[in-house]
């Protein structure tokens, strides 16, 4: 408790809400569409965070992916932090057409996560985890404090879409894309600006948040706040084109 975790900003909610819960401390790290700011986690770890979150594509809310330069940058950063815990998440494995640049053994403790969720299913809460021993021992401990293992029938549900091809990450990703250009570029045709490279998310700056999604909704269209998302970044909303039609 009390420690200080470095953390995507605009990122993930639920991570910004868990940080605090587990009696955390979290330091804003900016992203842009390649992923996290060297310059951002340098100094967040010469603060002292003891770890750091990086989601490697797909990034929500922004689409950001982590690309091949800034994974040299950043694995040069950590290189200086041995200590730090490095925790990975590749939720969007699946529907991404952009090659993953890990940062796993950077440091000395890490994990990789890839879910399941976002590809086949919100219903299949499953994912796969690796790291260093120790972390992953860690984490075994504390899944046998609370659900004790994760459903076989589950596991076997995944397995099976796994190999057997169900879904076709190429025509996902596609599909993805083209909603996501498709809205990127109505929205510029109005001269209004937005961000969103991978994933099923469109990031949008705005000077009144709650305004645009009450303007929204008024309209028929529904919209996360930014608040949700983000610490210190400026206001914005969060547009999800998994409903939208290219």
């Amino acid at each position: 408790p009390g420690d200080t975790v470095a953390v995507e900003d605009p990122g993930w909610g639920s991570v910004l809400d868990l940080v605090p819960a587990l009696g955390l401390r979290a330091v804003p790290v900016g992203v842009d569409d390649s992923g996290p700011l060297a310059a951002d986690v340098e100094r967040a770890l010469r603060s002292g965070a003891r770890a750091l979150v990086v989601t490697c594509r797909a990034q929500n809310p922004t689409g950001a992916s982590v690309d091949a330069r800034r994974a040299r940058d950043l694995r040069e950063v950590l290189a200086r932090h041995p200590d730090v815990l490095l925790i990975e998440d590749d939720h969007g494995h699946a529907i991404v057409d952009l090659p993953l640049h890990p940062l796993a053994g950077a440091t000395v403790h890490w994990a990789f996560i890839r879910s399941a969720a976002k590809a086949y299913g919100p219903d299949l809460r499953v994912a796969t985890l690796t790291g260093d021993p120790v972390t992953v021992d860690r984490v075994e401990g504390r899944q046998r404090l609370g659900p004790g293992w994760v459903s076989r029938l589950l596991q076997r549900a995944v397995l099976h879409l796994w190999t057997s091809g169900a879904v076709d990450s190429r025509t996902v990703a596609r599909s993805y894309g083209d909603r996501r250009d498709a809205l990127i570029q109505a929205l510029a045709a109005r001269g209004v600006s937005a961000r969103g490279r991978s994933g099923m998310n469109v990031w949008v700056p705005v000077s009144d948040e709650t305004g645009a999604v009450a303007r929204l909704l008024h309209a028929g269209w529904a919209a996360a706040p930014g608040a949700r998302f983000r610490l210190d970044t400026p206001q914005a909303v969060r547009l999800t084109v998994s409903p939208l039609t290219a």
